[in-house]
């Protein structure tokens, strides 16, 4: 141990010690005083490190006899105690991070997880990770919304907030924070757009479709078109969903519900029959035979090829042709029309409902007809006996 070196002041000696830092030694300061009757020596600090001299280090004895400043030990202490005390509120706040992680934890089998889990990612999470529910402000949703809806569609901006929403609420229902004090608004969407073709229009798609030279794609588009299939549910298809013998498909984990089936039509049994198996379970594999999980590069070179408007959209707007048909036909009701559609709520099918609506009025045009025509050959048969 370095001996003392006294200095002018009272109370304040140094040490000559290596120096932190750089080359050469330098003064560690150090300050003798009696508190309650018991003698303390403290370290005031070094020459450099700490920028000490012996005039500063008297100032800090004197503050440390009159109760006026904490010994270094005491500050030392003070900050790992407030660094604990902040990382055990830390652990205690529920954010929006915390509360996602916790519902993906309580929900593994949800269905969509992966897509809710990129609206997360890329659009709530920068915004509001960090953040509680309850700091949230209005206007901080507000602003949320109006970010998003200069470069994303209503309906993207409606299916972010209905997740910020859903996570709130699930922290409310687990007791895990207390909620907003005020009502999200939501975006409104009209998503009621329906694709129909003409026959025109069809006879070119399904040129086009088999003319293109994917034809394990074509497949694809063709079966969502003769059964009104989903996008998802195409990827999910497998062989042992496909029961020839009773003639139906099982729907693996159809959007928001459980898993269904719908018939096997004579003309998807013929498409299937003939499409080509692999060792791959699914139908329409992907890379590596593992579930496929995109088209879209297909599918437009084929709407491209038929001449039909960028506006259609190339398999969603199948399924909505494959009802718009069966609609129009006037011989399916909207009833069959759900089940075939596998919609949760009859308000989705009502959209087809103007298309019933005309099916029905030709059928009474024809009534009308009919009977205008028998009313005709009636007066005809009167005249001819009373000449």
């Amino acid at each position: 141990m370095p001996k003392r070196i006294k200095t002018t002041y009272p109370g304040v000696f140094y040490r000559e010690v290596k120096r932190i830092g750089g080359k050469g030694n330098e003064r560690v300061y150090y300050v003798l005083f009696k508190k309650d009757g018991r003698v303390i020596e403290e370290k005031a600090g070094r020459q450099y490190a700490d920028a000490m001299t012996a005039a500063k280090a008297a100032a800090y004895r004197s503050e440390r006899i009159e109760g006026k400043r904490q010994s270094r030990k005491q500050v030392r202490e003070a900050k790992v105690a407030a660094k604990k005390a902040g990382e055990e509120a830390e652990a205690s706040r529920w954010t929006f991070d915390k509360l996602w992680e916790q519902y993906k934890a309580a929900r593994p089998d949800l269905k969509g997880l992966v897509t809710d889990e990129n609206r997360y990612q890329l659009h709530i999470k920068p915004a509001f990770g960090h953040r509680e529910p309850k700091d949230l402000l209005p206007l901080d949703l507000d602003r949320l919304r109006i970010n998003l809806l200069k470069n994303k569609k209503p309906a993207t901006v409606r299916n972010v907030m209905e997740l910020l929403r859903r996570i709130i609420n699930f922290g409310l229902k687990k007791q895990l924070c207390p909620g907003l004090s005020f009502t999200v608004t939501m975006p409104r969407v009209n998503n009621l757009k329906t694709e129909d073709l003409t026959p025109a229009e069809m006879q070119k798609l399904l040129e086009a479709i088999d003319k293109d030279e994917d034809p394990e794609v074509a497949d694809l588009v063709k079966l969502a078109l003769f059964t009104g299939m989903r996008r998802g549910e195409l990827f999910n298809l497998q062989w042992q969903d496909v029961d020839f013998e009773r003639g139906f498909i099982s729907l693996r984990d159809p959007k928001g519900g459980p898993d269904q089936k719908i018939p096997l039509n004579d003309t998807a049994r013929a498409l299937l029959g003939t499409h080509p198996r692999t060792e791959s379970p699914y139908v329409f594999p992907g890379r590596s035979g593992k579930r496929r999980v995109d088209v879209s590069k297909v599918v437009r070179r084929i709407r491209s090829a038929a001449g039909l408007d960028k506006s259609f959209r190339p398999l969603h707007g199948l399924r909505h042709a494959f009802a718009s048909m069966l609609a129009s036909s006037g011989e399916v009701d909207l009833y069959l029309l759900q089940k075939l559609l596998t919609h949760k709520s009859p308000v989705m099918t009502q959209r087809y409902a103007h298309l019933r609506d005309e099916a029905l009025k030709r059928a009474a045009d024809l009534a009308g007809n009919l009977i205008a025509a028998a009313t005709k050959m009636k007066d005809a048969g009167t005249e001819e006996r009373t000449a």
